[in-house]
C-alpha cells in the first residue's frame, strides 16, 4: 500500500491507528506440516524459504515473546564474510550474498549499507595473518584485501593513529561488501513475507514440552495448546541447550551474554564498521547517528537479556582509545542478547538424535550476519530430510568423531 505526505501527516496526528498490519496475529491450529521454533532472524527466515523454495506452507512459527525480541534486535547488526575454512566461508558468504538480494526479494529495505568492514592490524605479526588471511579468502572466492595505515587514516579521520596510540596501526583487512543490515528490518521483512506464503506467526507461545512417538516427536506442548506436527525446526540461539534437553538429548552449548551500546546521536562521522584486535571492540555508526559499540562475551553462563558494569568499562574504555574524541558522548543505552558457543565457534546445523528434529545453533556471537543462509540451509534439512551439501561439516557428529571446524582459532577472534 502507497502512502502520500498528507496520510502519513494523517497516521502521526491520529495515533498511527490506520496502518496495516505486517502479519496476522495467529491462533495456533491444532496440526501443522512443520513447525518451527523461534520467532528470530533465523526462524522466521526458515519459515519464509520452507514456504518459498519448498512448497511447504502450513508451517507455524512459535516465539515466546515477541518476533525479533530476542538476538535478531540484540546484536550491532554488523556482516561480513570473511572466514578463513572454506565450510565457513561458504556459508557466511551464502548468508552475505542473500541479504544483497533480499530487500528486492521480499519487497522490504533491510536497509543494508555495504560501507566496509575493517579489521584494524597493529603489529607485525598481525599483518602477516592479514595476508595470509586475504590470500586464503581468495582462494574460498571472498573478497578481501589489506590497506595501508595512510588509507586507514583517510577513511577514519578520527581514529588515533598518529597521537601515539598505546595500539599502533599499521593497516587493515578491508571487506568491502561488509557492513551493516538494520537488524529489526530483517526480522520484519522475513515475518510479513512468511505470513504472506501463509505462514502462521504466533506470538507469546512458549514450548513447555515434547510428546514422543517411537525415536521421533508427534506434538509439541505450548502455554497457548496442543500442537501435532510431522517435522520440527529450532533456531533459538542461546535457548538451544534448553529445547534440547525438553526434547531428551544434549548439545554441547554454553549461553553467554553479548553485550552492545549506544552513544547519543551524532552528526555522521564514521563511515565504516571498525574492530580493533588489540581491544576486541567493534563500532559503527547507525543511520540516525548514534554510534554502536560491542566488544567480548560476559565471561559466566546466564540467560539474562543484561549484562555487567565491568564489560561496559572494558568497551567503552577500549573505544575511546580508538577514538578520543569519541569520550564527551553520553552513553544512552546497554543491553545483551544470549548467545550459542560451542568448542570449536562454528554452527551446529542439521539431524539431531530425534528423527523428525532439525537444528540451527551455535553461531556464538555471528548468527545475525548468517541469517539468510541460516534460514535457507535449516528450511532444506527440513523438507528434505538431509543436510544440504553447504551445511554437512557442521553437523553435530563432529563432535564424536573430532572433526571440528575451529573457526574461533583460524580468524583470530571468535565473531
Amino acid at each position: 500500500m502507497r502512502y502520500s505526505l498528507l496520510n502519513l501527516l494523517a497516521q502521526g496526528f491520529n495515533g498511527n491507528k490506520g496502518w496495516p498490519t505486517a502479519w496476522r496475529a495467529c491462533e495456533p491450529k491444532s496440526r501443522y506440516d512443520a513447525v518451527i521454533i523461534g520467532g528470530g532472524g533465523h526462524g522466521l527466515a526458515t519459515a519464509y524459504y520452507l514456504a518459498k523454495e519448498h512448497g511447504i506452507t502450513r508451517i507455524a512459527v512459535l516465539e515466546k515473546g515477541w518476533i525479533g525480541g530476542g538476538n535478531t534486535g540484540r546484536n550491532t547488526t554488523m556482516v561480513r564474510s570473511d572466514y578463513m575454512f572454506p565450510e565457513s566461508a561458504a556459508i557466511y558468504d551464502l548468508g552475505l550474498r542473500l541479504y544483497e538480494g533480499l530487500a528486492k526479494e521480499i519487497n522490504f529495505n533491510i536497509m543494508l549499507s555495504q560501507r566496509g568492514w575493517m579489521t584494524l592490524i597493529h603489529d607485525r605479526h598481525q599483518m602477516e595473518t592479514a595476508n595470509h588471511k586475504t590470500n586464503w579468502l581468495h582462494c574460498n572466492g571472498v573478497d578481501g584485501e589489506i590497506v595501508d595505515r595512510d588509507t586507514v587514516r583517510r577513511m577514519l579521520p578520527h581514529l588515533d593513529i598518529d597521537g601515539n596510540p598505546c595500539f599502533p596501526v599499521l593497516g587493515a583487512f578491508l571487506q568491502k561488501r561488509g557492513g551493516t543490515v538494520r537488524h529489526d528490518a530483517v526480522a520484519w521483512g522475513y515475518a510479513r513475507a512468511a505470513d504472506r506464503l501463509g505462514v502462521d506467526i504466533i506470538e507469546n507461545c512458549e514450548v513447555l514440552g515434547f510428546e514422543r512417538q517411537g525415536d521421533g516427536i508427534a506434538a509439541i506442548n505450548t502455554s497457548r495448546g496442543r500442537i501435532e506436527t510431522d517435522s520440527i525446526g529450532v533456531a533459538v540461539a542461546g535457548h538451544s541447550s534448553r529445547i534440547a534437553e525438553m526434547a531428551g538429548f544434549q548439545l554441547p552449548v554454553t549461553s553467554h551474554c553479548l553485550q552492545a551500546m549506544v552513544s547519543e546521536p551524532i552528526k555522521p562521522t564514521l563511515d565504516h564498521a571498525v574492530i580493533s584486535p588489540e581491544t576486541g571492540v567493534y563500532i559503527n555508526q547507525t543511520q540516525k547517528g548514534e554510534i554502536v559499540m560491542g566488544g567480548v562475551l560476559d565471561l559466566y553462563h546466564s540467560y539474562g537479556q543484561r549484562g555487567t558494569y565491568p564489560t561496559i568499562e572494558k568497551v567503552i574504555a577500549g573505544t575511546v582509545e580508538m577514538f578520543p574524541a569519541f569520550a564527551n558522548l553520553r552513553l544512552m543505552r546497554h543491553w545483551a542478547g544470549i548467545v550459542d558457543v560451542v568448542p570449536d565457534s562454528s554452527p551446529i546445523l542439521g539431524a539431531t538424535p530425534v528423527s523428525n528434529m532439525y537444528i540451527n545453533c551455535g553461531w556464538g556471537t555471528g548468527g545475525f550476519k548468517a541469517v539468510p543462509a541460516g534460514g535457507f540451509l535449516l528450511a532444506h534439512s527440513i523438507a528434505t530430510g538431509k543436510t544440504h551439501p553447504t551445511a554437512e561439516r557442521f553437523g553435530l557428529e563432529r563432535f564424536v568423531t573430532n572433526r571440528l571446524v575451529d573457526e574461533g582459532a583460524a580468524a583470530g577472534i571468535a565473531h
